[in-house]
């Protein structure tokens, strides 16, 4: 039997870290960047995190659109958008 890792959940790892490409017309977060598995659309993402796949970041809805943003925290550095 495998032991697998306590970030792994449903056949995808859970990331700690999501970073926001800004590549939307706007600038706004069209897809987000995950370290070990690339660029994922904002749509997956968004549905991933309402599905509690990434327990520390939840979904809020900016002009009828939903992002992903992190879990309030006192860290900036595990911020979706850095500044």
């Amino acid at each position: 039997m495998a032991i697998l890792p306590r970030h792994f959940v449903w056949g995808i790892v859970m990331a700690k870290n999501i970073r926001g490409n800004n590549d939307g017309e706007n600038g706004e977060n069209d897809s987000y960047t995950i370290a070990g598995r690339g660029v994922v659309s904002r749509d997956k993402l968004v549905s991933e995190v309402e599905k509690g796949k990434h327990p520390q970041h939840h979904v809020v809805n900016v002009n009828g659109e939903d992002y992903v943003r992190s879990n309030p925290d006192k860290t900036t550095g595990n911020n979706v958008n850095k500044e």
